[in-house]
């Protein structure tokens, strides 16, 4: 699904935004307004599974959660948000590569999403490749380089790799 060229102009305003903003509240109150598009599914029907998905796992219930967001992509396969959150219930379900898979397409759809570069280095992380972690990391960096916490993870990982190669 593609956003309405009003809502994709907010969306990159934000985004600028995003990669300039230094205090965490400000870096907050950005991504909020971003996850705020991204979770406008576009149709009555899609926003119900949507819903219904975020429920199930808020509630725990990972299967449902799956369930209800396959519907979603499914139905609208050009929703990035869609993909991302079944990566998120497949994540937490501890089903990394297919997880992966859905982060991948989710970065197909929406390049920006730091939601989906974040979950894609944890497990990567996971999986054993810090490589291909630092990457994902680095492209969050260029998205949001104050993003809390980011310059500590890249600094460890690289310091990590820099171990190993030894």
């Amino acid at each position: 699904m593609r956003f309405q060229p009003r809502l994709m102009s907010t969306l990159d305003e934000l985004f600028a935004r995003l990669r300039e903003a230094t205090a965490p509240a400000e870096i907050e109150a950005l991504q909020d307004g971003i996850w705020q598009i991204w979770l406008m599914a576009g149709h009555p029907k899609l926003d119900k599974h949507l819903e219904a998905g975020m429920r199930a796992l808020a509630a725990g219930d990972y299967t449902l959660a799956i369930q209800e967001f396959t519907v979603l992509v499914e139905s609208s396969p050009s929703y990035a948000e869609g993909w991302n959150k079944r990566a998120t219930a497949y994540y937490m379900r501890g089903e990394y590569r297919a997880s992966l898979d859905d982060v991948r397409q989710t970065l197909r759809l929406e390049p920006r999403h730091f939601g989906a570069l974040s979950g894609k280095a944890t497990m990567l992380l996971h999986l054993g490749d810090a490589a291909g972690a630092l990457r994902a990391l680095q492209q969050l960096e260029r998205l949001c380089p104050n993003w809390p916490g980011l310059q500590t993870r890249l600094r460890d990982l690289g310091d990590q790799l820099d171990e190993n190669s030894w």
